[in-house]
């Protein structure tokens, strides 16, 4: 399975980095157009036409009672309406939400009364294809024969194949504006409905999982949609990295402490690049240089260009510093932090130390040692690039606004972070307008644990603190049924992962734990439901 694009669930400033350092003279975010109306009623039409013309391949939540070993899950496709919250002609347009299941364990429901089916395991797609999650949630699939459970792993509106304007979902904010965490959570709510109704499980209990930012939607589902789901497993949610909830520089800082744990050294030569870099880079001469230096497949024309390649690998090993090799993002080691500052460590006195930050990086990049260059700047000359954002791009840049600094403490350049900048990058990038303060308008946020204390239940916050992300997570039992289990060396949804025979004890554990809370969550329903009936 091919890994996601480099920017999935990454921090903003780099999003921005990587957005702009890429876009070519000819593609200037200055050159965004509009489109109008008229060109979204007609990709309306085109997409009606389009699903009308395989409606003998559209399964509507439909069980057909298939089941096949063979695969680890079959796919199906669910008819979703394009706007949930409005009655506008577009709104009950539809477009084909692709979603998978397993039913190799799934205890079906009795004949004639319906009762006595097994829970329902939903995974709420985040920021990619749902395949890639679905192969990277070994744990569901690890527990499904426990619990009798089937397994349901749904797309994201906004990525994979589940793309309401197909090819133009990304042309413009007129389509994109649909893509909200909103719609997508009546999305789940839906079609998971509309699945149980067809499968004659309607009493059938349903937990929602979900990993960063999926994790994020599973708590959100539990608190908006308690009806449908009677529980959640968030692991990696930040869902407390808003407006001024977590310190603003936390997330680099931890990345940084990743580093500094392995190697004071290590730390210090990443941490002086910065300026060796700048200055070797503000020439062209010396810009040829780097591109050799970092094998770029083109010549590079901005030093900021690698500058973001080197944060995004060594920001990206953070999150996935796994104790076991593993091939999230890419094909990677076991601890692959640990990994990196060997190789820093193990450069002679007096080296280059571009060289030695290169060679770390390139452990992200190539480790398997396949790729002949790097592709460090993108090559496009289409001006569409120059919207330059989408997908998770583009939720950054609109509703999951998360503040981000970088102090003088931290490995990377120091940087601040301003409310009025970042809507006007986002402003020049996507013609939109961010609404910085929406998530935890919606949400909330604020004060979580007096909050949810009294209002919310049954949502387990899981996080490894070798994630950057999980200083916006929630960190303390909230209470006895909302509860935070931590790991010291867990890193980015580490718990959701397949379990394998080299998994350190702490994360067997953690998995332990959870199961026998989301076992007791379904007892409880059970007994709730005996009573009522």
């Amino acid at each position: 399975m091919a890994a996601p694009t480099v920017l999935a669930f990454l921090p903003l400033p780099l999003l921005l980095l990587a957005a702009f350092s890429s876009a070519s003279a000819s593609a200037h975010p200055n050159s965004f157009r509009p489109i109008v109306p008229l060109r979204l009623q007609a990709l309306l039409q085109q997409q009606q036409r389009r699903r009308a013309s395989s409606d003998a391949k559209l399964v509507s939540a439909a069980a057909d009672g298939t089941n096949s070993t063979a695969q680890p899950f079959t796919t199906h496709y669910f008819p979703q309406e394009l706007d949930h919250f409005t009655f506008t002609p577009n709104a009950s347009m539809l477009f084909r939400q692709k979603y998978l299941v397993n039913d190799t364990f799934w205890r079906r429901p009795r004949r004639g009364g319906g009762g006595g089916a097994g829970p329902l395991f939903v995974y709420t797609g985040n920021e990619g294809d749902i395949e890639w999650f679905a192969t990277n949630t070994g744990f569901m699939f690890d527990i499904a024969p426990k619990f009798g459970a089937l397994l349901v792993f749904i797309e994201h509106r906004f990525y994979g194949e589940s793309l309401p304007f197909g090819d133009d979902s990304y042309s413009s904010a007129e389509t994109e504006g649909y893509l909200t965490s909103t719609q997508a959570l009546a999305d789940f709510a839906i079609l998971i409905t509309g699945l149980k109704r067809n499968l004659s499980a309607e009493t059938a209990p349903v937990v929602v999982f979900g990993g960063s930012y999926g994790g994020m939607l599973a708590s959100w589902f539990r608190l908006k949609y308690p009806h449908v789901a009677i529980g959640a497993l968030a692991s990696s949610a930040p869902i407390l990295q808003f407006d001024h909830i977590t310190p603003w520089n936390s997330f680099s800082d931890a990345v940084s402490q990743d580093y500094k744990s392995e190697s004071l050294n290590c730390f210090s030569v990443i941490k002086a690049a910065w300026d060796v870099l700048d200055e070797r880079g503000s020439t062209d001469t010396g810009l040829l240089e780097l591109s050799k230096l970092f094998r770029a497949c083109k010549s590079v024309k901005h030093a900021d260009s690698i500058a973001g390649w080197l944060q995004t690998a060594f920001t990206y090993t953070a999150m996935v510093d796994y104790p076991t090799p593993a091939n999230f993002l890419m094909d990677l080691p076991a601890y692959p932090v640990k990994e990196m500052c060997k190789i820093i460590d193990g450069f002679p006195a007096g080296a280059d130390i571009l060289e030695k930050v290169f060679a770390a990086a390139n452990l992200y990049y190539n480790y398997t040692g396949d790729q002949a260059c790097n592709q460090i700047e993108s090559d496009s000359d289409d001006s569409s690039s120059s919207l330059g954002l989408s997908g998770w791009g583009w939720q950054a840049c609109t509703e999951m606004i998360m503040p981000m600094s970088t102090s003088n403490a931290s490995m990377f350049p120091p940087s601040s972070f301003s409310y009025e900048d970042t809507s006007n990058a986002c402003f020049q990038s996507t013609g939109v307008r961010p609404r910085p303060h929406w998530i935890t308008t919606e949400y909330g946020g604020y004060r979580i644990d007096k909050v949810l204390k009294r209002f919310g239940s049954n949502i387990i916050f899981s996080n490894g603190m070798r994630d950057p992300w999980s200083r916006g997570g929630v960190l303390k039992n909230i209470s006895s049924s909302i509860v935070a289990l931590v790991t010291e060396k867990g890193a980015h949804h580490l718990d959701l992962r397949f379990a394998t025979d080299e998994d350190p004890d702490w994360v067997t554990e953690q998995r332990r734990q959870e199961v026998e809370i989301i076992e007791g969550w379904i007892d409880q329903y059970h007994r709730d439901m005996a009573q009522v009936s």
